[in-house]
């Protein structure tokens, strides 16, 4: 995988840099793939059902509404998405257990952390565009991460 400041360098416009500054939070802290969206807010389930599908390389982009307020991931999520083969995960908002999720084999970024767990109701909406941090994230679209960000490439 080539670091993020190099496919800038060489794709230039054809890229998009997200500059929402993101902590890391599992073992991979570089990882790229495929993205898939969900859209949520304060409410996993739908991202839960999403990480029980086969990962096959990629990356679950969640829109969280920058919350803070309730954690959308947890450590038993994390399992269920390594379980599965993906590659990462980026939150726009809170994950919880994040002693736990440090050791996992899986990127993950999010804005923090918040003990409070997420409301189980079901609420959002998955394969839509999700737009923060200056980029659009489309399914199908290619995310490059790395400690120095967050590229998209267009499909």
């Amino acid at each position: 995988m080539k670091p993020t400041a190099d496919l800038w360098d060489e794709l230039g416009d054809i890229a998009t840099s997200c500059w929402t500054q993101f902590r890391q939070f599992g073992a991979r802290s570089a990882f790229e793939g495929t993205i898939t969206t969900v859209r949520c807010h304060h409410d996993n389930v739908i991202l839960k059902s999403v990480l029980g599908e086969p990962g096959a390389g990629r990356v679950l982009v969640v829109d969280g509404g920058g919350s803070l307020e309730r954690a959308l991931m947890g450590d038993r999520i994390g399992d269920l998405a390594v379980s599965n083969g993906w590659k990462g995960i980026v939150i726009n908002g809170a994950v919880r257990d994040s002693v736990a999720l440090a050791p996992l084999g899986l990127g993950i970024k999010a804005l923090g952390t918040n003990p409070q767990k997420s409301a189980k109701e079901g609420l959002g909406e998955r394969d839509v565009d999700v737009h923060f941090g200056g980029c659009v994230f489309r399914p199908g679209d290619h995310l490059v991460s790395d400690h120095d960000g967050i590229i998209v490439i267009p499909a």
